[in-house]
């Protein structure tokens, strides 16, 4: 009985991570794009408002904002490659459902 119900969670397990990194479903590309929308947008965008900030408060013969502007949309653009890079990668699960079942868990020993 242990041992069904065992097997059983290992394959729902098992198919319930597969589900979750699916690749080929317009839905998880459609996330993928507005995730990386706001990961390049929010940087940006705090990069401008302190430059304004800055520009108001400690005025100088550059303009903050520009300068924050550049080093928030590189900001955002090297945390959007590290997201793509981070979900382009093989999912650490790639055992078939059937090595799952006969692996022995700590009680079986």
């Amino acid at each position: 009985m242990t041992d069904r119900f065992g097997d059983t969670v290992g394959r729902k397990a098992i198919r319930r991570l597969r589900a979750r990194h699916r690749r080929d479903s317009g839905w998880y590309w459609l996330g993928m794009l507005g995730v990386i929308g706001w990961s390049v947008a929010v940087p940006t965008v705090i990069g401008v408002l302190l430059g304004l900030w800055l520009d108001r408060e400690a005025p100088t013969g550059f303009s903050w904002v520009l300068s924050l502007l550049v080093v928030g949309l590189a900001l955002g653009i090297f945390n959007a490659w590290y997201w793509v890079r981070q979900e382009s990668e093989e999912p650490p699960f790639e055992a078939d459902e059937e090595s799952a079942t006969t692996t022995e868990g700590p009680h079986d020993r």
